[in-house]
């Protein structure tokens, strides 16, 4: 028995050598036969194609696609130009820093055909000004174009197509219809978790959020329970849901408290949301000016100083963020001091009207244009979370004072923005009647249920991917 072990193993080590030494020859000769087949076989002439980073339309057939074998198009939408004979029908995704010379030059297209395009009167912008992630559909043959279209606007289509005589182009007009959505979602967990379960997106969620930001801080202060309406546009495009629009009116009951708001473009145009009395929600002052994921510490005169050990009032709030999360001006303002600042570390003052300044401390470092006596807006990123000096973690240390007091950020009366005046109070209030309307909740069995309005079209999905299930 030993002795047939004893030989299996020496058959194992010859086979092994053996091996060794003809796997490279192998390697060797399916390297020269891979080579002699890519140089000895060559494609029919006429049938080669660029391999451009494209992909086809669907429901071209190899007939189809095949230069000269279909027969001429139909006329364009509207019948103002015909369609030539068609060739292979591709759509090209615009890369970042693309333009229509490199991506003719990609698809091997004939230049002079660009040259020609480029030329038809008043396309030229629509042509050029190509962003990352637009389409352009092109129909070619042999290098040739023949047709190419791309979308210009949310309403506009810019088609060229080839004709007997040269280009010609059309632009398409294609009209939106704006419908208006109410619905009501009840908070479980988070707003977003509520809002998904109301079949509302994601994007309307967060501009909700936006809107009540100055009176409801909603990492803190959202509860089980929690609701929330919010009546908002959906665009529509020949019957078919393309985006959500303004939320025109929106309610928010936090803790038993109900919070409304109104929609209203004054003289500028711009959508701004008031009180149904006609007090802005936008307040003077951020109630956080972070993106934070806790508060690690609260305003507190008498607190016990972890790293210096004894009773040093900490006289503002810290708000828990990983480093380098961006820190917002909490109002406009100018910058009154910008350095280094003892246990504050990396800090920034703030000064306002009505003798308001705030601090921003412990930050790794400060936005590029931070001067002393730049003038900055709300919501503008100053700098960015660290823990510079005193400090045991990453977190913004946030100040507010009042002539020079210290006043806790978290519940300190922020000042509101300007109030509507005058006639447009009275416009406002006219508008805001009909939109009041659709804030009171359906009658019945509707009415406690997470969405409160008619269904329009159940099969049309809404911007998370579902149908809506609450349109008017």
């Amino acid at each position: 028995m030993r002795r047939e072990i004893d030989q299996a193993r020496a058959l194992r080590l010859l086979l092994k050598k053996f091996m060794t030494r003809v796997a490279p020859v192998a390697a060797a000769a399916s390297a020269a036969l891979l080579l002699w087949h890519a140089a000895s076989d060559r494609p029919a002439p006429g049938n080669a194609e660029p391999a451009p980073l494209i992909f086809s339309q669907s429901g071209a057939t190899p007939s189809a696609t095949t230069a000269g074998s279909a027969s001429a198009g139909g006329a364009t939408t509207g019948g103002a130009i015909a369609t030539q004979q068609a060739g292979v029908v591709s759509t090209v995704v615009v890369g970042r820093n693309d333009t229509l010379d490199a991506i003719f030059r990609r698809m091997a297209l004939d230049k002079a055909d660009l040259a020609a395009i480029r030329n038809l009167p008043g396309i030229r912008q629509s042509i050029d000004f190509l962003k990352p992630g637009d389409a352009i559909k092109l129909t070619h043959a042999a290098g040739e174009v023949r047709e190419l279209t791309r979308k210009v606007s949310e309403t506009q289509t810019l088609k060229v197509v080839r004709r007997d005589d040269g280009f010609a182009a059309q632009i398409i007009e294609n009209p939106v219809e704006t419908r208006i959505r109410s619905a009501t979602a009840v908070i479980d967990s988070s707003v977003f978790q509520g809002a998904e379960a109301a079949g509302i997106s994601d994007i309307v969620a967060l501009k909700l959020a936006n809107i009540f930001a100055w009176d409801i801080d909603f990492v803190l202060d959202i509860r089980t329970g929690d609701r929330f309406t919010a009546v908002y546009e959906q665009i529509y495009q020949n019957g078919r849901y393309v985006r959500d629009g303004e939320i025109l009116a929106a309610e928010f009951v936090n803790g038993g408290k109900l919070y409304r708001a109104i929609g209203f473009k004054g003289e500028g145009g711009t959508l701004s949301y008031y009180t149904p009395g006609g007090k802005p929600m936008r307040k003077a002052f951020l109630r956080a000016p972070v993106d934070f994921t806790r508060v690690s510490s609260v305003f507190d005169p008498h607190r016990f100083h972890p790293i210096l050990q004894l009773i040093r009032g900490h006289m503002g709030t810290d708000y828990a963020a990983p480093i380098g999360t961006p820190v917002h001006a909490s109002g406009d303002g100018r910058v009154s001091f910008v350095g280094r600042r003892g246990g504050y570390g990396n800090a920034i003052v703030l000064a306002h009207s009505n003798s308001v300044s705030t601090l921003y401390g412990h930050m790794s470092r400060f936005a590029s244009n931070i001067r002393v006596g730049t003038h900055v807006q709300q919501g503008e990123v100053i700098g960015f979370v660290g823990m510079t000096g005193l400090a045991t973690g990453p977190h913004l240390h946030y100040e507010y004072l009042v002539d020079g007091v210290h006043k806790n950020p978290q519940t300190v009366q922020l000042p509101g923005a300007e109030p509507l005046r005058a006639e447009a109070l009275q416009r406002f209030l006219a508008a805001a009647a009909p939109l009041m309307a659709r804030l009171e909740p359906t009658p019945g069995p509707a009415a406690a249920a997470n969405v409160t309005a008619k269904t329009a079209d159940p099969t049309t999905p809404t911007a998370a991917g579902r149908a809506p299930t609450a349109a008017d």
